[in-house]
């Protein structure tokens, strides 16, 4: 009998990344997803969760030595993301950066991957942007992430392994849900800025990710893939016309008009 891939899947316990755990493991991978936030396994499934802190090297390490005892690793994917009380500059460099850089070259090891690996992160859009609502750890860590994705896209194409990102902006998931769901301007607000007409949810990072991870992408690496619904798209000052009373103002001289 043909064993069943091994995804792993690092901050795989809440969010996006257990909506992907979950979504793993009803494809028929063995799953196992590491994260700071402890969650039950469920009993008889292929699906483990293992709790540690990911921007703790030494408990990291420990951590996957246990993991790869369920086998080599097929594919994997990154959706941790720093929400400690301490120094955010560190938190959020050691949990998105560093870490990310350990299991990586952790997973290049020979022993520790299957033929054909890949590999996902999840960047996002404020790798470019400036996201006013989040600190400039966040930035510097995810467009660092992302040049992280092309470096060992590059160093560890020979041994088989792709490596692409998954950007994107605000992402509805089980946890927020509810908050969206009790502001319907918020709702409105993205069905008028973004050109899909809705707002991104953890459904869609996670078709994404499966994709990327598949023998049908076979052939993409180091690319950073935005799923943002279009918005990246759209110019700031067009936006910022449309949604205000200046919408209507004509900025192209007649003659530009009559070219």
């Amino acid at each position: 009998m043909t064993r069943p891939s091994h995804t792993l899947v690092v901050g795989g316990t809440r969010g996006v990344g257990r909506a992907f755990a979950a979504r793993a493991a009803a494809a028929g991978d063995l799953v196992s997803a590491i994260g700071r936030t402890k969650v039950e396994d469920a009993g008889g499934t292929a699906l483990r969760y293992f709790e540690v802190d990911v921007s703790k090297p030494d408990a990291l390490a420990d951590t996957l030595a246990t993991v790869v005892d369920r086998g080599p690793i097929r594919s994997a994917a990154f959706f941790q993301r720093y929400r400690g009380t301490g120094d955010a500059w560190e938190g959020e460099l050691a949990t998105t950066l560093t870490a990310a850089r350990q299991v990586i070259e952790w997973m290049a090891l020979p022993p520790n991957h299957t033929e054909a690996a890949s590999i996902v992160v999840i960047g996002s859009s404020a790798a470019r942007f400036i996201a006013s609502e989040q600190p400039a750890s966040y930035h510097v860590a995810k467009a660092a992430l992302v040049q992280l994705v092309r470096f060992y896209a590059v160093n560890l194409g020979a041994s088989g392994i792709r490596i692409n990102a998954i950007s994107s902006g605000t992402i509805v998931k089980t946890e927020s849900r509810e908050f969206y769901d009790a502001h319907p301007e918020l709702r409105a607000l993205y069905r008028e800025i973004l050109p899909l007409g809705r707002m991104c949810t953890a459904d869609d990072i996670v078709d994404a990710a499966m994709f990327l991870l598949s023998p049908r992408a076979s052939f993409i690496t180091g690319q950073n893939i935005m799923v943002d619904g279009g918005l990246s798209l759209v110019w700031q000052e067009s936006l910022a016309r449309r949604m205000t009373a200046l919408k209507d103002l004509v900025i192209v001289s007649d003659k530009r008009r009559s070219d």
